[in-house]
């Protein structure tokens, strides 16, 4: 069933839920003090042409709202509103997106799910107990729509900077292994697909706060704005934990290097003191007949004296240098 939830409200309270078997278009006509609020999740076309037709839903909306993956818009029909806002959570290290279309009119308000299961049931009961604030009609419900929305980004972004911060001690400890690298690139990737989504949520949300549109009386513009300041935190929190990434990989660059250069000395201090036993027994290694000191008693010890001073005298320099 497409259908959530269904329920008629006035003065901020329950009156009735005439969609309770899913018929929305047996719904009566509101009264002015009054409006519906209707919850749809994942809804066929048959299911969303007999919601347009009660509610009299634009074509154009519905269409956009029946084919998911829309940036975050806000378009004006009428005397009607049509908002799209994303949804994110985050999945095994990865951030997956939902949506939520949200149709606002002068006595209603539809909300499409699609891919989220970011319900609205405990948003719901929890404005239904306290009618006052209820009261306000449909512009309040969207702002606590939208809030909820925004709110549910910042456990997103907190789990993002934890496993930000996990590589940056991994780069610092050891080198990154080829899955850390493939986690940083992939979540990289994702915040950049995050920001790219909360760039038009701003938009909605300042327009929402700013403008003079349908539905939205002018004492709860303030309610958006503070919305507004909750979606540019997070997208804040992004571009941050993005050029920590990038200081993750440079600094994890830079390490090994490091390292490289730290072997690459050492394995030229050994050549070096290697080279001095190495030289002196090729040139004592060669059949000559007349060569000098060959006839000499203690000549072998002195050859192997010689070597063995002239590489301690190198590895203490090499060693004092650092390179080994």
């Amino acid at each position: 069933m497409a259908i959530i939830a269904a329920r008629d409200y006035r003065e901020g309270r329950v009156v009735g839920e005439p969609l309770a078997q899913g018929k929305v278009d047996g719904h009566e006509r509101q009264s002015p003090d009054a409006f519906a609020w209707v919850g749809l999740l994942d809804p066929t076309s048959e299911e969303m042409s007999a919601c347009a037709k009660r509610f009299g839903l634009h074509p154009l909306a519905v269409e956009d709202a029946l084919h998911a993956h829309q940036l975050p818009m806000l378009e004006i029909y009428g005397d009607q509103l049509f908002v799209v806002a994303r949804t994110a959570k985050m999945e095994a290290g990865h951030i997956s997106y939902g949506e939520t279309a949200l149709f606002v009119g002068r006595n209603h308000i539809v909300t499409v799910r699609h891919g989220s299961d970011q319900g609205h049931s405990a948003l719901r009961e929890k404005l239904e107990t306290r009618p006052a604030l209820l009261a306000h009609g449909v512009d309040y419900v969207l702002h606590a729509l939208l809030d909820m929305i925004a709110d549910n980004y910042f456990p997103v972004i907190d789990a993002a900077g934890e496993i930000v911060q996990r590589l940056e001690q991994s780069a610092l400890d050891s080198t990154l292994t080829r899955a850390e690298m493939r986690e940083l690139f992939n979540l990289r990737r994702d915040l950049l697909l995050l920001q790219r989504m909360l760039i038009p949520m701003e938009e909605v949300c300042a327009k929402l706060a700013s403008l003079d549109l349908p539905n939205i009386d002018p004492e709860v513009r303030p309610y958006f704005r503070d919305v507004l300041d909750h979606v540019r935190r997070v997208s804040s929190l992004a571009a941050l934990h993005r050029e920590m990434l990038n200081s993750v990989m440079e600094t994890s660059a830079l390490i090994v290097a490091q390292r490289q250069g730290e072997i690459t000395r050492k394995l030229a201090a050994w050549a070096a003191i290697l080279a001095v036993p190495t030289a002196i027994a090729g040139i004592y290694g060669m059949n000559f007949e007349n060569m000098p000191e060959l006839r000499m008693e203690y000549a072998y010890f002195g050859v192997l004296g010689t070597i063995a001073f002239i590489c301690v005298m190198l590895f203490l320099r090499f060693r004092k240098l650092g390179w080994l």
